[in-house]
C-alpha cells in the first residue's frame, strides 16, 4: 500500500477508533489521547503493517492493546451512580417469567459462522453494543473483546464479581435482544 492510500486509511478509520475509545474509556480527552497515541504508533509501525488485513483492523487491535495499558495504568474514575442505576430493573426481566424461564424461545440464529462472516453483521453489532447503557457496554466491552478478566475489571470499575456477572448477563440478554431484532429476525433471514 502506496503511503497516500495509507494515511487515507488511517483518517478514514480514526470516526470508529474514537467511538470505540470513547466507549471503553468514558472521558473524550483521555480517548482522543489515546487514539492519537495509536495513530502515531501506527505510523511509525507503517513498515510491519504487512497488509494482510485490512488497515482498519491493524489499528483496531493497536488500540485494544493502547486502552489495556491505559486500563492498568488506573488512570479513571467512575460514577458508582451510574453502575447502581444499571444494576436496577430493566427491561431484561420483562425476558422471564416469575419461575426464571423465558417468556418466549430465542429465536433460532441459524448457521453463525456464516453470519460472522458477513461485514455487515459487525456494523448491526456495533449499533447494539452503542445502544447499551454506557458502563454495560464499556463492561461487556472490557470482558469480550479486551479480553480483561474479573478480577481485574472488578478493580478497575469497583464492583464486585456478582455485580460484574449480573452486568454482563443484562448486556449479553440486551445484545441477544437486539440482534434477533436486527439481524435474525425472520424478515433479515430470507
Amino acid at each position: 500500500m502506496d503511503a497516500a492510500a495509507f494515511d487515507r486509511a488511517l483518517a478514514e478509520a480514526r470516526p470508529v477508533l474514537l467511538r470505540i475509545a470513547r466507549l471503553q474509556l468514558r472521558n473524550d480527552a483521555v480517548a482522543e489521547d489515546v487514539v492519537s497515541d495509536t495513530l502515531i504508533a501506527a505510523l511509525e509501525g507503517r513498515d510491519r503493517f504487512s497488509g494482510q488485513s485490512q488497515v482498519r483492523t491493524w489499528l483496531v487491535g493497536i488500540l485494544k492493546h493502547k486502552i489495556i495499558d491505559h486500563f492498568r495504568r488506573g488512570q479513571r474514575d467512575i460514577s458508582i451512580d451510574a453502575l447502581q442505576e444499571e444494576l436496577g430493573t430493566d427491561d431484561v426481566d420483562q425476558l422471564f417469567r416469575v419461575d426464571g424461564h423465558r417468556v418466549s424461545a430465542p429465536l433460532d440464529w441459524g448457521d453463525p459462522e456464516t453470519s460472522l462472516t458477513r461485514v455487515q453483521f459487525f456494523d448491526v453489532l456495533q449499533a447494539c453494543i452503542d445502544r447499551l447503557p454506557g458502563n454495560l457496554a464499556r463492561i461487556f466491552m472490557m470482558r469480550e473483546w479486551l479480553g480483561i478478566e474479573t478480577p481485574e475489571i472488578c478493580k478497575e470499575i469497583g464492583i464486585t464479581s456478582t455485580n460484574l456477572f449480573v452486568m454482563l448477563f443484562r448486556a449479553r440478554m440486551r445484545l441477544r435482544e437486539c440482534l434477533e431484532l436486527q439481524w435474525f429476525g425472520p424478515e433479515k433471514s430470507g
